[in-house]
């Protein structure tokens, strides 16, 4: 892949999220946006290399493009997993520099790693040796005490010299002790201006903007002064503005017109898991805020939620959430 064609594969993206961007999430937002990136949750090196590889890496190919991304700080083990993601077909392999959890820093992987320039860009130089694809570094702006625009520099400095061209930055320092993951995403405060500036010092290199961006506006806003722009939880929490991403931002045509056309392209993946013994559940979870703000957004997930859980529950549930949220009086009334 060429860089110019990197840049414009980042310029909209989706954050992988533990627990929430798995294979049903993908192929949801995939029927709402043709061209955005989409990643996977964060898999060990140590998992990929012990576990059960299909389940961990195996993706459907109508959710592509796909990046994997990898968490480890053993340049050796990265190296395998990485040439076993590319083997999957993933489009890009991404190692986690960003998440603070004591789970993850215990294993020596996620933002601790920022501490260590030189070990990431001996695991990157590692990855880029074992596989054609791009890979690249998500990280924070800083972490604890060492959050200086010179630590952030010296940090990107060093892994672009292994060879990553790709940084995807989240605009907030980590914590890495006395705050939680959910209060790290929270709580330090943001600066989009430290990854503009950190572009201006780095104009050869494709930044990617993370961290509280919520609308479509911004992304454009961004855009203006860096690389690409990453979504996180409210791609997932109101996912309808991505059906806007690809002709605001990659200027093709849109993937679907109105949300009931994309419950519709969802109904045959949807009967093909079923088949497989997925509990509806499992994939209507990601399609809960698809209605959200909308006459009727609440009884579509309430009826998702209370009906898809049930044993049994099939395509039947979805098609009495979309009548009534089809049908803003009669919603409203049963609301």
């Amino acid at each position: 892949m060429t860089a110019a064609a990197q840049t414009s594969a980042h310029r909209a993206c989706v954050a992988p999220m533990m627990d929430w961007t798995d294979r049903h999430c993908r192929f949801f937002h995939r029927q709402l946006t043709a061209r955005a990136l989409l990643y996977t949750e964060m898999v060990t090196a140590q998992a990929v290399r012990h576990g059960d590889r299909v389940r961990l890496l195996g993706f459907d190919p109508r959710e592509a493009p796909v990046a994997l991304q990898l968490g480890g700080s053993d340049p050796a083990l990265l190296a395998d997993a990485a040439r076993w993601g590319e083997d999957f077909g993933y489009a890009e392999i991404n190692l986690n520099v960003g998440c603070p959890s004591d789970r993850v820093q215990e294993g020596r992987f996620g933002a601790c790693l920022m501490a260590e320039p030189a070990l990431v860009a001996a695991c990157v130089a590692a990855m880029r040796a074992a596989v054609r694809v791009p890979v690249t570094v998500k990280c924070r702006i800083g972490i604890d005490d060492q959050d200086s625009e010179a630590a952030l520099d010296r940090f990107v400095s060093t892994v672009a010299a292994a060879g990553c061209k790709t940084f995807i930055v989240h605009a907030r320092k980590a914590w890495l002790k006395g705050l939680s993951p959910k209060e790290n995403r929270e709580i330090p405060p943001l600066d989009y201006d430290r990854v503009y500036r950190l572009k201006s010092f780095h104009h050869g290199l494709n930044i990617i903007i993370n961290g509280g961006i919520s609308s479509n506006d911004s992304v454009i806003k961004h855009l203006e002064v860096v690389d690409g722009v990453m979504l996180g939880r409210a791609a997932y929490q109101q996912p309808w503005p991505l059906a806007s991403i690809d002709a605001e931002v990659f200027g093709i045509a849109p993937q679907v017109r109105t949300r009931s056309e994309a419950v519709a392209r969802m109904k045959p993946y949807i009967a093909e898991e079923l088949a497989r013994g997925t509990w509806l559940s499992r994939i209507t979870r990601h399609m809960l805020g698809l209605y959200h703000g909308e006459p009727g957004g609440r009884l579509w997930r309430r009826i998702l939620s209370e009906g898809s859980h049930r044993e049994g529950a099939g395509l039947g549930v979805i098609d009495r959430a979309l009548a009534c949220v089809e049908r803003p009086a009669l919603a409203l009334a049963a609301e």
